[in-house]
């Protein structure tokens, strides 16, 4: 009896051994084999990782290495809400403060969510949550130590060893960075418009920041790292290490000196004639080379609104915008009438003593002109005189010089948002076209296109694309890649550009539109522009845009200066509210860039006020015509 019990004993001892090997085995099995791929990966998930390294965005720079847009070296903060569990609460009340993000948005942010099942039908937590962009280092460092020393609600003096550990996570891992750039513009709104900004992932959004985002930006590097139990990399085991290559820096033509005169000049003018609007371009007419390029309102790219008005302020009106030019335009029909041999500067047109009919309806000038030589009408910036050189040249030609000089089309500045204004195909012209478009109705062109037709005027004929990149650099300054400005065609002939130099010189004299333009010791050529506004499909005889494009020394020019303005007051002729702009500029410009003066004798500033009356596609209206 005794040894029956005793081997029933000995026969459930063995049998609940090899029923825990049977178990042990299915679940060698289980791990080993029927689950070892799942295990793996979450084997791996917890020591296996790979780090991407960001490259440093490039600098931009001005033409003399001037900084105008850097990147620093930043924090994001995360968090892994899988380490803070049911301590979110007491987390986000330390954080707050120093994150300065509100502390209910921190408490929701921390809560432990599941994103998804895995193939098990377990569930995968996000651990990987974005508390703040853009942190500093130094206060990184000061959240560090912050949290070091908080205890989170647990009376520290009687953890187990399961809370010291939950303590050690919150205190150190629940809370973590990834490395990111702050984009810096040290000079705030100077040239921002050219600059542009970036959006919140670090890409360009406008201007040359997004234009040349990817050369600025660079490419990113990695590193598949393996680490123990404590979170430590067990560098002997790294697989890859691949370095980041920091993005190229973008050397501009701007140049920063200029762009502040610029700049200050407009806020000078803004403040003066209280605009909706002011444009303005200094560009070297050779070369195609934009020094300056500014429009106000501005911005500051360091810290962007989001209301309607900041996002208008964005907006380069330089290349965005475009409206009729008004007298500005006359160069077009009277340098393809040049260039044709359909007329000379000599040859004279009657004015009709300020009113002209054609096509059934009446063109007005602005002065009762009689007899006027080519030379004169460009002086006097008469619209009837412009409108029988334009008839004289024919409206297939007309069209071949519009379109030549530029205009329907991008110029193909490297900049977005660029619009290239509205030229009617020559189909759809009416009979009153060929009178109306020679004084710049009809078509519309932005502020870019008519300084770069009028620049190559300047540059013997050759009409040349706007070059707004020198070069693109690498972190050692060694050039990567160089540009060089590009001729897109020449426009008219040599002889023809100097005979409207020679027209163009007479609008700044005391008997010209622009007087207010003229320099003390340098010889100018240039053309006002007085156009009035289409509002609800008429001309207003209150709103218009003004404009005075000119450069010098007229016979050696170094610099071509556009200055734009969109409703004015206090005075709203080209020759009143803009040409004094371009002369304070041109001042500046020239001191600073040690212009060597053409004329050692002063310039009268007398100013000659005019206008003009064109018709709006059939109705009778009164238009200044300078």
């Amino acid at each position: 009896m005794v040894k029956t019990l005793q081997f029933q004993r000995v026969l459930m001892l063995v049998l609940l051994l090899v029923a825990a090997f049977v178990g042990l085995g299915y679940r060698l099995v289980d791990l080993q084999v029927l689950r070892h791929e799942q295990l793996l990966v979450k084997a791996q998930e917890n020591t296996q990782r790979t780090l991407l390294v960001s490259p440093r965005r490039g600098d931009i720079l001005d033409a003399r290495g001037n900084l105008l847009a850097t990147s620093i070296f930043v924090k994001t903060v995360c968090a892994d809400p899988s380490l803070i569990g049911d301590r979110h609460a007491e987390m986000a009340r330390v954080l707050a403060p120093l994150l300065k993000v509100g502390e209910s948005r921190l408490t929701e942010r921390l809560k432990l969510r599941t994103i998804r099942l895995d193939a098990g039908g377990e569930p995968v937590f996000d651990k990987h949550v974005v508390l703040k962009h853009k942190v500093k280092v130094e206060e990184w460092k000061q959240i560090q130590q912050i949290l070091t020393s908080q205890t989170f609600g647990l009376a520290t003096g009687k953890l187990t060893g399961a809370e010291k550990y939950f303590l050690g996570n919150l205190q150190q891992k629940a809370i973590f960075t990834e490395e990111d750039q702050l984009r810096l513009y040290p000079n705030q709104a100077l040239a921002a418009h050219v600059l542009g900004y970036l959006d919140k992932t670090g890409h360009g959004v406008d201007g040359i920041e997004k234009t040349l985002d990817a050369e600025l930006d660079g490419a990113r590097g990695w590193r598949q790292m393996e680490n123990d139990k404590r979170g430590r990399e067990l560098v002997a085991l790294r697989q890859q290490d691949v370095e980041a290559r920091d993005g190229l820096n973008v050397v501009l033509t701007i140049d920063s000196v200029l762009q502040h005169i610029v700049e200050s000049e407009l806020v000078a003018a803004m403040e003066k004639h209280t605009p909706i609007s002011i444009s303005a371009i200094v560009v070297r007419p050779r070369t195609g080379e934009i020094l300056a390029m500014a429009t106000l309102p501005t911005f500051d790219p360091n810290n962007l609104g989001d209301g309607d008005k900041e996002a208008k302020a964005r907006r380069n009106r330089v290349i965005s915008d475009f409206a009729e030019p008004g007298s500005t335009f006359k160069i077009v029909v009277v340098s393809g009438a040049l260039n044709e041999h359909i007329v000379k500067l000599t040859d004279s047109f009657d004015c009709e003593r300020g009113r002209f009919e054609f096509a059934g309806k009446v063109l007005h000038d602005h002065e009762s002109y009689g007899v006027l030589s080519v030379e004169n009408i460009i002086t006097k910036s008469s619209n009837i005189g412009a409108a029988k050189i334009g008839i004289k040249l024919g409206e297939p030609q007309l069209y071949r010089y519009i379109c030549d000089f530029g205009f329907g089309v991008r110029t193909g500045i490297p900049l977005g948002g660029e619009i290239g204004g509205w030229v009617h195909d020559l189909t759809n012209w009416t009979k009153l076209s060929i009178s109306r478009i020679p004084m710049g109705h009809e078509v519309t062109v932005t502020p870019l296109q008519m300084a770069m037709a009028m620049c190559a005027i300047a540059n013997n004929g050759w009409l040349m694309r706007p070059m707004l990149v020198d070069r693109l650099e690498d972190s050692d300054h060694q050039i990567a890649v160089k540009y060089s400005p590009q001729r897109v065609r020449q426009v008219i002939s040599e002889a023809t550009a100097r005979q409207m130099v020679t027209a163009l010189k007479t609008v700044v004299s005391p008997d010209g539109t622009a007087a207010k333009a003229a320099l003390e010791h340098y010889t100018v050529a240039g053309k006002t522009g007085t156009a009035q506004k289409i509002v609800n499909g008429a001309y207003s005889n209150e709103k218009y845009f003004s404009s005075f494009i000119g450069f010098f020394p007229a016979d050696d020019p170094e610099l071509c200066i556009s200055v734009v303005m969109d409703e004015p007051k206090h005075g709203y002729y080209g020759g009143q509210a803009a040409a004094p702009v371009f002369k304070q500029i041109a001042e500046r410009a020239a001191g600073y860039l040690n212009i060597r003066p053409d004329s050692l004798e002063e310039t009268p500033l007398s100013e000659t006020i005019a206008g003009g009356s064109p018709s709006l596609f059939g109705k009778t209206v009164a238009v200044p015509s300078p």
